[in-house]
């Protein structure tokens, strides 16, 4: 079963994952989320069987969340935890039907009782809607999980659901795991569901069946078990179903792991399809491979010897301002780790974030602008390495973000030395709401009213005009990616008030958010 703990508070969280042995109580997967809107995004992508939620959280509390899961999510067990006895809040509780109300300082064995009970009802209640299909499916994705796992550490419960699953565990019978990664924030339930029913009709054609597991959210595991071994065009055909039922949802890999006979062997198949997938970033998206294809058996990652050679080699042409010495050098590492096998993604995403760092290092020394790029800071340089989906979309942006930097040196204008430094520091803190002239000022070691004289006599802005533009300007490129949602938006560009948000949004550029985003993905 699944568990999502919502509660601002991290010591609180971390200590609740720490003080429980919740496997024991057949909690497989634990999900965090550190305020409301975060935790009704984690449950629709996940769909929890328990939310343990804290009452009072930013930005949605603990009511607003559940009364907005209650469609979607009618069966979902709620316990509440709060440390204020507010019986307004426990009333409301009792009339959203939460399991249970915990109340804090927390007493992990009371939790872990209340949680315990939760569990319970939740598999009563699959067996009273008389649901034998949905149960049959948690075991599936119980066995799922377990495969993924040494046999020998979980012998008895896997034979204790092969049981309850009716399975033949002939001597003879394989396993063929494939692992598909997805690259979607949307909520994928509904399409999941129908490719594993339309693959379990497919597999019938060849006398097998799946077990399928979704692992860190873009990972999706299916176990294809059979009473014989699989010829190549077996294979072959399910490589093709894959493909094609995937294609709709977006970018993806797959990987195929070697084919493995009898259960106490399952594991290995798996860990050959993940060793596979450690290679998968380096090859385009869309792309099946096999463990065969790239010797996963054998392989050795390999630790890049001559990361800090590469790093001060592009620093230097950078410094040479030599465009053509830049990309020269940019085509031969791309031919150096394109559709390699040897390097794990983030050992090379190691170098690369030393190398948009040294491009971001340089515009500084120039005094360019960093509004201009997508990458202009640190912290968003490991964002956008976190969610770099392929190697070709790393070094793409790469060379695409150095040509930006040479475009801006042709039309550069030496600007203001202190208009330079203001709004360079606004480009890397305007996510923050707190972010205020006094700071600005602070940073430039000059009072607040001279900042603001001085600002709007050189540029012909305010200061809050400007910052107020840079940040529309950030919510405008982040409402044209249907990853973000409109209230992470929000949150990403400085505003904690989500109306306050869309008002100043739609005097800027007269539309709503929402309306925006419509025209833009049309």
């Amino acid at each position: 079963m699944k568990l999502l703990i919502a509660d601002d508070e991290i010591l609180t969280r971390e200590g609740l994952i720490s003080s429980i042995d919740w496997e024991s109580l057949g909690i497989h997967q634990i999900f965090q989320a550190d305020d409301g809107l975060r935790a009704l995004h984690i449950a629709r992508l996940q769909e929890p069987d328990i939310i343990l939620s804290d009452i009072r959280m930013p930005r949605l509390n603990g009511i607003e969340l559940v009364e907005k899961l209650s469609e979607l999510l009618p069966d979902t067990g709620i316990i509440f935890m709060s440390g204020y006895s507010d019986k307004e809040y426990l009333k409301a509780a009792i009339r959203l039907n939460a399991v249970d109300y915990v109340e804090k300082p927390l007493n992990p064995d009371a939790v872990r009782q209340t949680v315990a009970e939760a569990v319970k009802r939740r598999r009563q209640l699959l067996y009273s809607r008389q649901n034998e299909d949905l149960l049959s499916m948690e075991n599936a994705s119980e066995l799922a999980l377990l495969l993924t796992k040494p046999y020998k550490d979980n012998s008895e419960e896997i034979e204790r659901l092969a049981g309850e699953l009716s399975l033949r565990l002939v001597p003879g019978c394989s396993f063929v795991t494939y692992i598909v990664k997805l690259k979607t924030d949307e909520p994928i339930s509904a399409s999941l569901k129908e490719i594993r029913e339309n693959l379990e009709d497919f597999l019938k054609n060849f006398h097998r069946h799946s077990f399928y597991i979704r692992m860190h959210a873009i990972y999706h595991v299916f176990h294809i078990m059979g009473d014989s071994t699989p010829s190549s065009s077996v294979l072959s055909s399910i490589d093709i179903f894959f493909k094609e039922q995937f294609q709709p949802l977006g970018l993806f890999s797959i990987c195929r792991g070697e084919t493995a006979n009898g259960i106490m062997k399952a594991y290995s198949s798996y860990t050959s399809a993940v060793v596979a997938m450690q290679s998968s970033f380096f090859f385009p998206p869309g792309t099946l491979l096999t463990s065969k294809e790239i010797n996963a058996s054998s392989i050795v990652f390999e630790k890049p010897a001559d990361m800090d050679d590469e790093t001060h080699i592009f620093s230097d042409e950078l410094a040479a301002k030599n465009l053509n010495g830049c990309l020269l050098f940019l085509d031969r590492l791309y031919q150096k780790y394109n559709r390699n096998c040897r390097f794990l993604s983030n050992q090379i995403k190691d170098t690369y974030y030393k190398l948009f760092y040294s491009l971001n290092d340089s515009r500084q020394k120039l005094k360019l602008s960093a509004g201009a790029a997508d990458t202009n800071s640190n912290e968003s340089i490991i964002e956008f390495l976190e969610n770099c989906f392929t190697y070709e979309e790393l070094h793409q942006t790469l060379k695409k973000r150095t040509e930006l930097l040479f475009q801006q040196l042709d039309s550069y204008v030496p600007e203001d030395n202190m208009i330079f430094m203001i709004k360079d520091y606004i480009a890397k803190h305007y996510g923050s709401d707190l972010l205020s002239i006094k700071d600005i000022s602070d940073y430039v070691h000059l009072s607040a009213p001279y900042v603001c004289t001085y600002f709007k006599t050189q540029t012909g802005q305010t200061l809050n005009q400007y910052l107020t533009e840079y940040r529309m300007e950030k919510a405008m490129r982040l409402l044209e990616d249907a990853r973000y949602q409109i209230a992470d938006i929000s949150y990403k560009v400085g505003y904690s008030n989500g109306n306050y948000f869309s008002k100043s949004f739609k005097k800027f550029t007269g539309l709503s958010p929402s309306k925006y985003r419509e025209k833009m993905l049309k």
